[in-house]
């Protein structure tokens, strides 16, 4: 009996031939201007992407981490406490734990104990700057943890308090005696750069990507191309589900280019959390959806941990419900979804592989500008970074107030019987106090933020 054929041989269609069959069905409609949008970021979207558009070869997989570990932030006030959320969340599904450590007064030996950490891998923010501290902790891990992140990040500090933590000569001196303790040790991980500081005050994916770069450039040349280890990064995810997938495989990509040059490895550790930028107050279980969009992105996007926001965290306190919410958007994701089965799944898309090149192509041009200004310290000192977020940050408060950039349930299909005033557990918008600093800090803002004052005062 003869075979059938199952697959037929079609000859190549090009680009330029699609796109005259797209218009013809326009029917003399402008294709420019019917279906070609452009960005935020001034990358122009057309209505479909061919292999010829990629201009590269495809991102290697074999760069992307697999799997991805779902993390958990905890606020270690207290130490007691702080370990005994850690001990129950992690026979709910989470694989990797988050301090939040605000005082030295919080002992690691408590906080740490009966914790594998042989399995389980821990990151560390402080609110402080002590290599004395530090050390307690490594006395507390095993010869080989799985992995302990100190996320010490001085630069950070400065941009979002406008303070360094003493000194900028005491800082970078804290920070160098941090980095030569511990640099011979394979599982400890000493520095980070906090890119979600930029999203959430309101920059651009480009300016996230090229203030990111330069952030970490003024580490590598301070340290006059010493190796510093694995490189992390902590970056929020927005809302643009692909341009954020993005966003994170150009991270990688300028990083690696970055790293080259210094000699050093080109992997990186990336900590993606869900922006606070578009959170709102009112229908606040639509949170729920922006979150989960968002913790796609970051699993597509190739990070390596991600942690989800409490669809309530605007207005509760932490608390076991909204936690297990949180927790269980990201198994969902994993264990039905089986996102976490496929290295690089976006690989291959010609449009996702098109925006990566273009994002990465303009931050890099953005990067080269800073660095030819002196680098992204003295673009801080002198208030640049600053200025272009806040024009960024105002153009997408103006969308929003337009009703170009929809939040639905607060400039979109608003419920008026919503009421919030008497849910609150904590301010919703905790602006800082006005105090001296040595440069303007970086603001967080939310957009629903001003809309939101309003609709509580007139409940």
């Amino acid at each position: 009996m003869e075979k059938t054929k199952l697959h037929f041989d079609f000859a190549p269609v090009t680009a330029k031939e699609w796109k005259q069959k797209i218009q013809v069905d326009l029917k003399g409609a402008d294709y420019t201007e019917t279906l070609v949008w452009e960005s935020p970021e001034g990358i122009k979207v057309k209505p479909f992407y061919h292999h010829e558009d990629t201009g590269h070869e495809s991102f290697s997989a074999a760069k992307c981490p697999q799997p991805w570990y779902l993390g958990e932030l905890i606020n270690a006030d207290d130490a007691g406490t702080a370990n005994s959320k850690a001990l129950d969340i992690l026979k709910k599904g989470t694989e990797t734990l988050i301090f939040k450590v605000s005082s030295e007064a919080v002992s690691p030996g408590i906080l740490l104990a009966g914790i594998d950490l042989e399995r389980v891998k821990v990151h560390f923010f402080f609110g402080f700057l002590s290599r004395a501290y530090l050390d307690t902790v490594a006395k507390v891990a095993p010869e080989n943890p799985a992995g302990i992140y100190f996320h010490s990040d001085i630069i950070g500090n400065l941009a979002r308090t406008g303070n360094w933590f003493k000194d900028q000569q005491q800082d970078h001196e804290s920070w160098d005696e941090i980095l030569q303790q511990f640099s011979g040790k394979q599982s400890f991980h000493t520095y980070s750069v906090d890119m979600a500081l930029y999203q959430n005050a309101g920059a651009n994916n480009v300016q996230q990507l090229a203030y990111g770069l330069a952030h970490i450039s003024e580490y590598f040349n301070h340290n006059e191309g010493k190796n510093l280890g694995q490189a992390v990064f902590r970056v929020a995810v927005g809302s643009d589900y692909f341009f954020e997938i993005a966003k994170l495989r150009a991270l990688r990509l300028l990083y690696a280019t970055l790293a080259k040059e210094f000699g050093f490895k080109p992997e990186c550790h990336i900590l993606a959390v869900p922006t606070r930028r578009n959170k709102t107050l009112y229908d606040y279980n639509t949170n729920m959806l922006r979150t989960t969009t968002e913790c796609m992105s970051a699993v597509l996007g190739n990070a390596d941990t991600v942690v989800n926001l409490p669809y309530d965290s605007l207005y509760h306190e932490p608390n076991e419900f909204g936690d297990r919410i949180a927790r269980n958007q990201l198994l969902l994701l994993k264990e039905e979804s089986h996102l976490d089965k496929v290295s690089n799944p976006a690989e291959g898309s010609y449009y996702i592989e098109t925006i990566t090149r273009q994002l990465a192509e303009k931050a890099l041009q953005l990067f080269k500008q800073i660095e030819a200004g002196g680098g992204f310290l003295a673009q801080l000192k002198n208030h640049n970074i600053q200025k272009k977020i806040r024009e960024n940050a105002k153009k997408e408060q103006l969308a929003f107030e337009r009703g170009e950039k929809i939040l639905v349930g607060t400039n979109k299909y608003e419920n008026p019987e919503d009421k919030m005033k008497h849910n609150l557990e904590i301010d919703p918008f905790r602006n800082p106090r006005p105090r001296k600093t040595w440069i303007e800090p970086i603001l967080e803002k939310r957009l629903a933020a001003g809309s939101e004052k309003k609709r509580l005062e007139d409940e």
